[in-house]
């Protein structure tokens, strides 16, 4: 279970760093997007308290559902049952900057 999670978390840092890449016009514009994209997920994925209103803000970020899945399976000890939600949100994130990024491409590239 935990190389599944860790597996569908390395596909969507993938699909993310492409799609971040795609929107930058340089390697410098790359660099600032990162405390845009990365740092705001590791304080809602649920690994720091926050108040409850900011704790909401957390259910859109990819990493929230993945530090649930291995929560849920390292510490919880559950099954692909506990997690399958999780991953297909995980799943569905990195389908949707795939999709984002294909369309991006067509927009700014020829291909």
């Amino acid at each position: 279970m935990i190389l599944l999670i860790t597996l569908l978390t390395a596909m969507i840092a993938l699909t993310l760093g492409i799609l971040a890449s795609t929107l930058a016009n340089n390697e410098f514009q790359m660099m600032q997007f990162i405390p845009v994209l990365i740092v705001p997920q590791i304080f809602f994925s649920g690994l720091f308290d926050l108040p409850a209103g900011m704790e909401v803000v957390g259910h859109i970020m990819p990493l929230y559902y993945i530090a649930h899945a291995l929560t849920e399976v390292m510490i919880k000890g559950g099954g692909f049952a506990a997690i399958a939600w999780d991953l297909g949100i995980i799943l569905a994130c990195s389908v949707l900057f795939m999709m984002v990024n294909a369309l991006l491409l067509k927009k700014y590239r020829r291909i």
